[in-house]
């Protein structure tokens, strides 16, 4: 039987911790909620900022919420070249030995020394949903892509939590590919 999963495409962000927010937005703001994403308690933030690195500039990246424990930036390959940056491939959180980059908002500018990744492409699972596929949290699975421009995705990490709806996410670049766009389906290939 073949298992469908959705793409949920993710672009360019950047998640902020509590601090790094204040310098940039001002002291007592918070996040607004723009629009809520795939995964619970998850969503994109009305507001931006400039990410500023030693080549070039990306204006106008998105905040995502709520507020995180560490600042992480992630950006594409593509997105990568433009600014100069080498960014590592990462799951999230995993930011040892990454590099930095300048990051503006309206109220100030700050500079991370770590923090700036290619997400690693992932499926999240409810552990209700990893228990019945057989999976578990940082196992790899392959997810195949039909079409035109078909192609099969290899070393997708599957992240398991008791909150996650199940939505396998790739970057702009990995998205464009494959020609897929956010709600199409991918089979798992185990």
């Amino acid at each position: 039987m073949a298992i469908k999963v959705p793409v949920g495409v993710s672009n360019r962000h950047v998640h902020l911790a509590q601090k790094d927010f204040e310098l940039l937005f001002g002291s007592g703001q918070n996040l607004t909620v723009k629009k809520d994403l795939s995964q619970p308690g998850q969503f994109a933030a009305e507001e931006t900022v400039n990410l500023i690195g030693p080549k070039r500039s990306i204006p106008n990246v998105r905040i995502l919420g709520p507020i995180r424990p560490q600042t992480q930036v992630e950006i594409s390959f593509t997105d990568s070249f433009t600014l100069g940056v080498t960014a590592p491939v990462r799951d999230s959180g995993n930011l040892k030995d990454t590099p930095g980059i300048i990051i503006e908002g309206p109220k100030g500018r700050i500079e991370v020394t770590e923090g700036v990744i290619v997400a690693q492409r992932h499926l999240h699972l409810h552990t209700s949903e990893a228990e019945g596929l057989g999976l578990k949290d940082q196992d790899c699975i392959r997810a195949k892509a039909e079409g035109i421009r078909g192609l099969v995705f290899d070393q997708v990490l599957v992240r398991v939590g008791p909150k996650f709806k199940k939505d396998l996410h790739l970057d702009t670049d990995e998205a464009n590919a494959a020609g897929l766009k956010t709600g199409d389906f991918l089979t798992i290939i185990k």
